[in-house]
């Protein structure tokens, strides 16, 4: 029988449900974790007129309809016109309080429960938001094709995106029927992102399938991440067995994939485990990267500290540690480069978020003054 276990509920669900949301009395799960069921206030032929809860885990994003799994099976709820109990923009992979409103006769969404992981980005466009792509994930499969897609500056990107999440990526790189030097190509991978796993595989030949199944266990949960066309949908299918998400050949003129997949996607498969396909992406920019950009630039932030002057420039300073590491070959121009490149990006976004928050504090203190003025006006 399916249940929410399936989706990946756990004991970090069960604790905060049991803490803030649940009524009722506890029983056990299949896994034998414990677990309080809703108890409504009559029979099921009332429940018009009680209130109930219940977990779910939303498992696709149509807009203003989202699809949630549930205990017996799946929902379609309205996405809350008003803001959520505590403020959370809800994602794919959020598990959701859902509750039945006697006021309009349907289930609608209260709040979000905490989240263990969340990838997210710098929403395009110029308003200055975050944009949460994937929640509650457990492995990141950072997806390159072994073709023109094969770009490591991307990959960077991608690993400190990943790395902050609270996930563990791993780079899969798909299309190997299409390379000749797939050795030389992973050992760059492995050179850029040490310590990560990485996976050659080919959904043609079947090539390295069976290796990367071994990340979907039972209520485990994927994210797929990468470019458009890279393979991310027609990774699924062969997971799952049959053609579950449309794709597109690859375009002879250039070697690239067609974008397929519209909205965001929960999978749950056959053997058990979760797969989550999402829309290419032409960019990534990042959102909070701080924990991520310590892991993967380790040995540059390490330099940096080691310059003689806090305030170095790193230009002709004395005692500059990257003037000397770029000097000896220790430290590669173009790692340096690209450091620079994400800190003036990163800093810039954090002067635009300075700038909005500012905006919302004049905002706000224009609201308190206009209240003020009514109401001493009121008492005159």
């Amino acid at each position: 029988m399916m249940s929410i276990n399936n989706y990946g509920w756990d004991l970090h669900f069960e604790r905060e449900w049991n803490e803030k949301f649940a009524y009722g009395k506890a029983t056990e799960l299949s896994n034998g974790s414990p677990r309080c069921l809703p108890v409504h206030a009559g029979p099921a032929a009332d429940c018009v007129n009680c209130s109930s809860r219940q977990p779910g885990r939303i498992i696709a994003d149509y807009g203003q309809i989202l699809k949630v799994a549930v205990d017996d099976g799946e929902l379609n709820v309205n996405r809350p016109v008003q803001k959520l109990e505590n403020d959370m923009q809800m994602a794919v992979g959020d598990w959701v309080v859902l509750e039945y409103a006697a006021e309009t006769q349907a289930i609608c969404i209260r709040s979000v429960l905490t989240r263990k992981t969340k990838f997210s980005r710098a929403a395009a466009g110029i308003e200055v938001k975050e944009q949460i792509l994937a929640a509650n994930v457990d492995t990141v499969f950072i997806i390159q094709s072994l073709n023109r897609d094969f770009n490591m500056r991307r990959l960077e990107r991608y690993l400190i995106a990943a790395w902050e999440s609270g996930a563990i990526p791993v780079v899969v790189l798909t299309k190997a029927d299409c390379c000749d030097d797939i050795p030389d190509k992973v050992a760059v991978v492995n050179y850029t992102a040490p310590g990560v796993e990485v996976h050659a595989i080919s959904c043609v030949t079947g090539e390295g399938i069976e290796e990367i199944r071994k990340y979907f266990a039972y209520g485990k949960t994927v994210a797929l991440l990468g470019s458009s066309g890279v393979g991310k949908s027609t990774l699924v299918n062969t997971l799952i067995g049959e053609e579950l998400l449309k794709t597109q050949a690859i375009r002879e003129d250039d070697s690239r994939g067609r974008h397929t997949t519209t909205h965001r996607e929960l999978v749950l498969l056959p053997g058990g485990g979760l797969i989550l396909d999402t829309p290419g992406m032409r960019a990534l920019s990042l959102w909070e990267a701080d924990a991520g950009m310590e892991i993967m630039f380790s040995d540059v932030e390490e330099l940096v500290r080691l310059c003689r002057f806090n305030d170095c420039r790193h230009q002709s300073e004395p005692g500059c540690a990257i003037r000397e590491s770029l000097d000896t070959g220790k430290l590669e121009m173009e790692r340096w480069e690209n450091w620079l490149k994400l800190q003036k990006e990163l800093a810039h976004l954090e002067a635009r978020k300075e700038g909005k928050q500012r905006l919302l504090e004049k905002q706000w203190s224009k609201q308190i003054s206009k209240f003020q003025k009514q109401f001493h006006k009121g008492r005159m």
